[in-house]
């Protein structure tokens, strides 16, 4: 009791006032009540990820455990009544939460919110250039709408909240109009100037960044963060440069999975298609030529409850955490985070520019994977060489990879008690940090 006392006030006093003074920053404000407010849209399409991916696909864990692909032949087929969800929630975030940020931001800098966020997704399409032609008729793709589009969503919502904020209350832009006009078409008019300004000004620096890359401020991102990431070589070093660089780029808003996979998969594809060839000549796991890769160790000991491994947080905040708020979000986000979905979390703690969580989502990996490294090296346990789908629970990719050895398993359930640990610091600092900061009590109150 006296070591946790006195654990508690270490926090108190080192991290509680960094993490009250960033809560209170009003960019990082608009930006977490923009994924708290879309977290019941992004919960909706974690049940149906769960349910597409470990019940109703014939690989899921689920399906394995019960036979249900021998039960029901066409088990997939039902996934197409359910997918929509998915077109309607996660698929869709980007255009929430642009709308959302700048709207936050307006509210708190006391300005139209409605028409700010209008104008931030009218500054979002103007930019979106993923589009395809088919026959001599355009279409709109959805690549950049979802998870993928958030860097770009995020930088959008702040500067045309902010921009938006501070021209809207200049005297000059604006128009007055007579006392008997409606007043919905006062207000329009009233942020005329600053829209018109606003839209022309972001279709202008498109047209730039168009003339520099073809693809656009989306493409540019993904072109900039994933260059740096070639050309490297399947060893542990990799897999945890690979781990911090797609965890780095959750913390801003990007689907970090989905941006480095490409490189990824080029790296260590061949190799864990070398080592599964091995497991079916030998019948074992152990000797496996490639002991090294983002199978055998990240997505074994360091990516349990999805990426950060959440699993750790969510089991901590559902320990010790006393605020409602998050404990909430954690016994919704248990049973996604079982098969490694972890939406609920990302999007609803938020994790996402979260000045107090992002240390522990970077090295909980990190410490998982050089773990499982330090058993693999010491041939204490065999590599994860057998394929394992990504829904199966945490604590058995190991053991299921390596062909049912009881250590892997024990290394599993290490790797969530260290992931514990290392997240129930910032768990507690924040227990004592102040939950709301947010102007006139709350984000959500429409002001104009």
């Amino acid at each position: 009791m006296g070591f946790m006392s006195k654990f508690e006030s270490v926090i108190e006093r080192i991290l509680v006032p960094i993490a009250n003074k960033l809560n209170s920053q009003r960019h990082i404000i608009a930006v977490r009540d923009a994924f708290i407010l879309a977290f019941p849209l992004t919960m909706a399409g974690s049940i149906i990820l769960l349910l597409n991916f470990a019940i109703l696909s014939p690989d899921g864990f689920i399906a394995n455990l019960l036979f249900l692909d021998k039960l029901f032949p066409n088990l997939s087929n039902y996934q197409e009544i359910f997918t929509p969800v998915l077109r309607g929630s996660t698929e869709i975030m980007s255009i929430f939460i642009v709308f959302l940020v700048a709207r936050n931001l307006a509210i708190y800098l006391k300005a139209d919110d409605l028409l700010a966020g209008l104008t931030a997704l009218s500054s979002y399409f103007i930019v979106y250039t993923a589009n395809i032609d088919v026959d001599g008729q355009g279409y709109m793709t959805v690549q950049w709408l979802g998870a993928q589009g958030l860097f770009v969503a995020l930088i959008i919502g702040l500067l045309v909240g902010e921009i938006f904020s501070k021209l809207s209350k200049a005297k000059r832009l604006q128009i007055t109009m007579p006392p008997q006009v409606p007043s919905a078409v006062a207000r329009s008019f009233r942020v005329l100037f600053p829209i018109i300004f606003i839209t022309i000004g972001v279709s202008v620096l498109n047209y730039l960044i168009i003339k520099f890359n073809d693809g656009g401020i989306h493409e540019l991102v993904y072109t900039v963060l994933q260059a740096p990431l070639k050309d490297m070589g399947t060893n542990v070093w990799t897999v945890l440069f690979l781990g911090v660089v797609s965890n780095l780029l959750w913390i801003f808003g990007i689907h970090g999975p989905n941006t480095v996979a490409a490189v990824r998969e080029a790296i260590f594809a061949e190799a864990n298609l070398e080592n599964l060839e091995y497991v079916g000549q030998n019948g074992m796991a152990w000797g496996a030529p490639y002991p090294e890769t983002w199978g055998t160790l990240y997505d074994a000991f360091a990516n349990y409850g999805g990426s950060g491994m959440t699993i750790g947080l969510v089991l901590a905040i559902l320990f010790i955490s006393k605020r409602k708020d998050h404990r909430e979000i954690g016994k919704l986000s248990l049973a996604p985070g079982l098969f490694n979905i972890n939406e609920p979390v990302i999007f609803g703690l938020p994790i996402v520019l979260n000045p107090l969580f992002m240390i522990p989502f970077i090295m909980v990996p990190f410490v998982n994977t050089l773990i499982g490294y330090f058993f693999i090296t010491l041939e204490l346990i065999p590599p994860s060489a057998y394929a394992i789908p990504w829904t199966t629970p945490g604590v058995l990719i190991p053991f299921l990879g390596s062909g049912g050895n009881w250590l892997a398993l024990f290394v599993g359930i290490l790797c969530v008690v260290v992931s514990i640990l290392i997240y129930l610091p910032f768990v507690i600092a924040a227990n004592k940090a102040i939950p709301g900061n947010q102007p006139n009590d709350s984000l959500d109150k429409e002001e104009v």
